[in-house]
């Protein structure tokens, strides 16, 4: 079954989550559950953290399944 990334933008930021890619390493969830939350829906919230910590902890994402892009650009 086929889906369509989830896509979550705030004034700095776009983050993508691609659910079919996820391996569910949660290590989102775990190294910034402020902004990558288990229980909330919408589960991401581009306002619980600083853009450059979430741009780290996308980085990290082990499957691919977090990608981002600048919306515009960050002083």
């Amino acid at each position: 079954m086929k889906t369509t990334p989830n896509v979550f933008s705030n004034n700095d930021i776009t983050v993508t989550y691609n659910p079919c890619e996820c391996i569910n390493a949660e290590r989102c969830a775990k190294e910034l559950s402020n902004v990558f939350r288990q229980t909330v829906i919408p589960w991401i919230d581009l306002e619980g953290a600083s853009t450059k910590k979430i741009i780290e902890q996308v980085k990290k994402c082990p499957s691919g399944a977090l990608q981002f892009h600048i919306n515009k650009e960050v002083a």
